[in-house]
């Protein structure tokens, strides 16, 4: 349910910004489709597949999250 609505905002976020050409938006996008990419890690490692995408996907949000948080300060 959370991976569904994050996915939906990325892609609205995304479409907006590719329409209109106007790219003030990228951080708010970066920061939910890092939240996204985590969300996807923990529901890997959930589901006992403890394999090297979950971990992966952690470590790429984390990864987006330490890049953007000058943006927000």
């Amino acid at each position: 349910m959370v991976r569904t609505i994050l996915a939906i905002v990325v892609i609205v976020l995304s479409g907006y910004s590719l329409i209109t050409q106007t790219f003030e938006l990228m951080p708010y996008y970066m920061f939910i489709l890092g939240a996204f990419i985590l969300v996807s890690g923990f529901v890997e490692l959930q589901k006992d597949r403890k394999g090297f995408w979950g971990y992966m996907n952690i470590v790429i949000s984390l990864f987006i999250f330490i890049f953007y948080i000058p943006y927000f300060l």
